[in-house]
């Protein structure tokens, strides 16, 4: 079984726990369901917010989804100017046997624009 990486994003509407929590949850299940993982294939997740979320931690959507033994880490994203408000980006490496061609990312409404190149 290879290592594999999955990239996905999420714009949030307002900052929010509760918010943040549904758009999170939304995103990590898309990134399971499209690329046909459970959570026993997870390794590990980053997860990035802009400097504009400051209301929780996006992991602790991935707890509440029943992600309780997997190592997952939050950072800050880069503070660009100019650039979309109120992101939560993804980079989850997985164990998978299919080929990185065919890795689904998943942009989710607004953050499809982030990355046309591979959002799905």
């Amino acid at each position: 079984m290879a290592v594999r990486a999955v990239r996905g994003a999420v714009q949030l509407e307002r900052d929010e726990a509760g918010h943040m929590d549904e758009r999170v949850g939304e995103l990590l299940t898309a990134v399971l369901e499209r690329n046909a993982l459970t959570q026993d294939d997870l390794i590990s997740v980053w997860f990035t917010a802009t400097p504009d979320l400051h209301s929780d931690f996006p992991a602790a959507a991935a707890r509440k989804l029943g992600i309780v033994d997997v190592p997952l880490i939050c950072a800050q994203e880069l503070d660009i100017e100019g650039a979309m408000p109120r992101v939560v980006r993804i980079l989850a490496h997985i164990e998978s046997d299919r080929p990185r061609s065919e890795i689904a990312h998943v942009y989710l409404g607004a953050a499809a624009a982030l990355r046309k190149d591979i959002a799905q």
